[in-house]
């Protein structure tokens, strides 16, 4: 007797689905994928019970003819693929065919739609797999898919769903996402009792991001000035043929201040042509933009756009299409580094007084949360929501935090780091959305503008004066100008100026000036080293011993003259200028130490940052030190040259600024 046999169809279809289907969040993507597709301007999502009882879908799109709407339930079958060289170039965010069939196998479905060149549409319902009637149908051009019981035929799938509110809350995740990505289409999400958000179309990506997450959280993101550049490719120029452009790759979005922190990757949204995505590429290019200036363990909040030729990225990597491969990956990695970088750095902005900027991130979330009459938002709550991509695990951030600011944490949060690109969910009951923008008036975030510019870029023209963070930000700029007053402890110089009093961290301001200067010193081939009068011989750890032996080279060209002088020992004769000899050893010692910690496939940038930190950090002004006034000024007009004076290398805060304004409010002044 045979072993091998032919599953039933509907078996089949049922494993299918496993792979498409995972949760009610996962319905919802397919369909309002095929909804974009159908070039709707207007998607309405309806959910009862986190989308268990019932989802329906409705768009105003191309619809489809009555033979059509049949033959779209067969497996793989599909409008947007015609041959094996599309898979090539594929434009459409769902192209297999399969979303319908699998949705169809583990529910209840209803379809109705009309294509415009018709006048009658078709109504089509299945249950479990099987077609149980066609019948005709009136309605406006567009398509409604209704899909009631997910999961009532596989009850062991059913059990493994999550409470309402979690599967809620991945719904409402991605449909914000979704339009985040579409800012000139209309998004309508609702259950029986509460509208959660209805996005209606805009000429801008900053307006949306307005209407999504507010304007308290849109004024502490910078804009990133649209970049392009070429894909280098492996042809040249002159392989080119007659009238061929090389391919090129374009980026936009959002990307917070240095001091908008959260523990985990729940604010950091990425979107290839329009198409959610996670990708570890993308999300170490934006790891190591921000190294370097905020501390190890958190995460900065970004809203990334990437266009590029679509033969240029291969979507179909997953069965949910939710992560891609990239053809010139080391590319697209580099392009994306730099241009946050370069954000940074031309925006520049430094931080305000700490206690201000807690509470001013605790009132942008409170606002998120429930300003609006009846909202009955419950946050302790709301905290158990586990939001994901389809599929995750899910992390612990609610939707509120997600729209009102990207969810701001403190940098000495004791939650653990989420490895996985994660989506925001909901709270207990589902917040109303914010749209209360008047009519015409322009959101303009701050923007990442050219040195000459002035250094950070300026709030919204209509902008209420309520919170400090609307108006201009400091930048280094203001800096500049500092009148130092004297320090506390030894430790923190007190500086005033017309802008507010200022409080600078002498240490880490003197280690982020000697870090940049020892890190453009190295790449000019630059860098100093002190002979010791006696070497000093230091015993490594056979770990220590295997990365000195892969990063030597490094180390000799910042400075360090190093030898080995048995199986576990070193003589050192020579370190990087400003390091006394009794700090060389520990100094070494930090340096394997770290890239151990990191991984031994560091990159040789990343390398020259960790070795300048270290040496910066132990060649600093170390606190209680007191300093005359000669030196603090000197200390700062240093700190105003920095391209990053806003933390130090290990991402702690350089400088607080307590405002002129906070000090009239404190004062009960305004």
């Amino acid at each position: 007797m045979s072993r091998i046999r032919i599953l039933p169809e509907t078996v089949a279809n049922k494993i299918a689905a496993g792979e498409v289907v995972e949760r009610p969040a996962s319905v919802v993507k397919e369909l309002l994928e095929n909804s974009l597709d159908a070039g709707a301007k207007s998607v309405r999502v309806e959910v009862e019970s986190g989308g268990k009882r019932l989802i329906r879908i409705t768009d105003d799109g191309c619809g489809m003819l009555h033979d059509d709407a049949l033959l779209a339930f067969e497996r793989h079958a599909t409008s947007k693929l015609k041959s094996a060289d599309d898979l090539l170039s594929i434009s459409t965010l769902g192209f297999r065919g399969e979303a319908l069939p699998s949705i169809a196998a583990v529910s209840r479905l209803t379809l109705e739609t009309r294509a415009a060149e018709e006048a009658e549409g078709a109504r089509i319902e299945f249950a479990g797999g099987k077609l149980v009637s066609v019948k005709p149908a009136g309605g406006p051009a567009g398509t409604s898919i209704s899909v009631a019981d997910l999961f009532y035929s596989v009850p062991a799938r059913r059990k493994f769903l999550k409470s309402e509110t979690t599967e809620l809350g991945h719904i409402a995740s991605l449909v914000t996402h979704y339009a985040l990505a579409h800012p000139d289409k209309q998004f309508l999400l609702k259950t029986p009792t509460q509208e959660i958000l209805n996005a209606t179309p805009v000429e801008t990506m900053a307006e949306r991001v307005y209407q999504v997450f507010g304007r308290q959280a849109a004024m502490e993101m910078v804009e990133m000035t649209p970049q392009e550049a070429p894909i280098r490719a492996a042809i040249t120029e002159a392989e080119l043929e007659p009238g061929e452009e090389a391919a090129r790759i374009r980026i936009s979005g959002f990307v917070s201040r240095p001091e908008i922190q959260r523990t985990n990757r729940n604010g950091i949204y990425i979107f290839v042509n329009q198409r959610l995505i996670r990708d570890r590429l993308v999300l170490h290019a934006i790891n190591e933009a921000y190294r370097n200036i905020v501390p190890p363990g958190v995460f900065p909040a970004v809203l990334l756009f990437l266009e590029l030729p679509y033969e240029e990225v291969d979507v179909n990597v997953h069965p949910a299409k939710i992560e891609v491969r990239f053809r010139h990956s080391q590319v697209v990695h580099d392009f994306v580094r730099d241009s946050i970088r370069m954000a940074l750095s031309n925006a520049r902005p430094v931080p305000s007084f700490a206690s201000s900027g807690a509470h001013k991130s605790e009132t942008a979330l409170a606002a998120g949360a429930g300003a609006s009459a009846g909202a009955g938002v419950v946050q302790s709550q709301a905290a158990s929501v586990a939001p994901a991509m389809p599929g995750g695990n899910g992390g612990a951030e609610t939707f509120a935090a997600a729209r009102s600011g990207f969810g701001v944490a403190p940098a000495n949060a004791s939650a653990p780091v989420e490895e996985e690109f994660e989506l925001s969910g909901a709270p207990e009951q589902p917040i109303p959305q914010r749209l209360n923008f008047e009519a015409g008036e322009a959101i303009v975030l701050p923007r990442a503008v050219p040195e000459s510019g002035g250094g950070c870029g300026q709030a919204a023209a209509g902008a209420s004066g309520e919170s400090e963070s609307a108006g201009a930000l400091p930048g280094p700029h203001d800096i500049g100008d500092l009148k130092p007053l004297g320090q506390i402890n030894a430790s923190y110089i007190v500086a005033v100026n017309s802008e507010g009093l200022w409080i600078v961290d002498q240490h880490v301001a003197h280690e982020r000036v000697l870090f940049e200067k020892h890190l453009a010193a190295r790449r000019a081939g630059e860098v100093g080293g002190q002979r010791l009068l006696m070497p000093i011989v230091a015993e490594l750890s056979p770990h220590q011993i295997a990365i000195f032996e892969q990063i030597a080279e490094e180390l000799r060209a910042n400075g360090f003259e190093a030898e080995l002088m048995g199986p576990r020992s070193v003589a050192i004769s020579a370190a990087p200028a400003g390091i006394a000899s009794a700090n060389a050893e520990r100094l070494l010692a930090e340096i394997l130490d770290g890239v151990a910690r990191e991984s031994q496939a560091i990159s040789l940038e990343s390398l020259q940052a960790r070795i300048a930190a270290s040496a910066a950090c132990q060649a600093a002004i170390k606190v209680n030190m007191p300093l005359d006034q000669t030196k603090m000024e000197w200390l700062l007009a240093e700190l105003a040259k920095a391209e990053y004076p806003m933390s130090c290398p290990h991402g702690r805060p350089v400088v607080l600024r307590y405002s002129l304004r906070e000090i009239e409010r404190a004062f009960k002044r305004i």
